[in-house]
């Protein structure tokens, strides 16, 4: 009785929201990861989303008190906290979507790729989890450097027989909102009007902003487009300077991480046009993983969109950018192929 009425108000909340005008399928969503610094505030991010019916998150240690922390906001989704590898099973079985934060972060002085060796066991692990315990959820891998944890967790889905190229992402929403915020600003325009695809890996040169591309369109001068990919790609550095060492990008990355989870949910609720950029399996270059506009839809992946028009500074951008993308790759694909 209780659990009707539960979902009656729900659906009345959904409907105050504009979500949907039928009854939202029951999704669970798993967060690895869920303690640290981008973890919670994505939890709460999680939990406020309606779309979610069963919130599971998971660490090493602490999430008992972060699944207490926020079971208590009161929205629709039923929250659960697991702790260490023995209860991992449980917090991925019956996943739609599962998100991967988990890992160390960046510290002054230390660039993405001197993660990596903690960070991809880390994510090779947990792959190996979701490739035993949930198959077929969309992954969404936040845990850097995702030029080399994406390949790598394509490889580890590849040897347990699960892999499923429309159901892998790379988490590169934070560059998109970083270009549209550092847009509208130069731009003079309402940031929530702005839209700025964002190709390439995500890393330093790799990521490219195409500002030529950028609505509403506002006729920078060339001097500014550069200026402003620049910052694009220095965001995290920007931000992990101005913690002065006690912190990175963890606010900013929740709150990409779960713009672009929901647009996994809504792709998978059958909301047409859902398009986010990310970084998947592509063909659109000569690499085998490429970050471009994707249309997401039921089975995850339901088109990887080309680049369409490059002006003369991002086609140099591009062709600049293929031999560290193409590095990253393949230590990944090294990595995950070791022992």
């Amino acid at each position: 009785m209780f659990r009707s009425v539960a979902r009656s108000a729900a659906g009345k909340h959904l409907l105050r929201r504009g979500y949907a005008t039928e009854s939202v399928p029951d999704r669970k969503v798993a967060v690895l990861g869920a303690a640290g610094g981008i973890g919670q505030p994505l939890a709460l991010l999680m939990k406020l989303n309606p779309l979610v019916s069963q919130l599971a998150l998971y660490d090493i240690a602490n999430t008992p008190g972060v699944a207490a922390d926020v079971s208590h906001v009161n929205t629709r989704s039923e929250v659960a906290g697991y702790v260490g590898e023995d209860q991992l099973k449980q917090a991925l079985e019956g996943c739609d979507v599962v998100i991967i934060p988990a890992g160390v972060p960046r510290k002054p002085g230390m660039t993405r790729d001197d993660l990596f060796n903690i960070n991809a066991g880390i994510v090779k692990g947990l792959c190996a989890a979701i490739a035993k315990y949930c198959p077929n959820a969309l992954v969404n891998m936040i845990s850097n450097p995702v030029n080399s944890t994406v390949p790598i967790a394509a490889e580890v889905f590849k040897k347990a027989g699960t892999y499923d190229e429309k159901k892998l992402f790379g988490v590169t929403t934070l560059d998109v909102v970083r270009a549209k915020t550092f847009y509208a600003g130069k731009a003079k325009v309402n940031v929530a009007d702005v839209n700025v695809p964002v190709v390439g890996g995500h890393a330093g040169i790799t990521i490219l902003p195409l500002f030529s591309q950028a609505t509403p369109k506002a006729n920078l001068p060339e001097e500014d487009i550069k200026a402003l990919t620049k910052r694009t790609q220095d965001g995290g550095t920007e931000v992990v300077e101005a913690k002065a060492g006690k912190g990175s990008a963890t606010l900013s990355m929740a709150y990409a991480g779960a713009i672009f989870a929901d647009a996994c949910l809504k792709g998978l609720n059958g909301v047409p046009d859902v398009v986010e950029c990310s970084f998947v399996q592509s063909t659109v270059t000569e690499l085998p993983f490429f970050a471009s506009k994707v249309r997401l839809g039921k089975n995850g992946v339901e088109e990887v969109m080309g680049l369409g028009p490059l002006s003369d500074y991002e086609q140099a951008g591009l062709e600049s950018l293929k031999p560290e993308l193409k590095a990253s790759i393949e230590k990944g694909i090294k990595f995950a192929n070791q022992n």
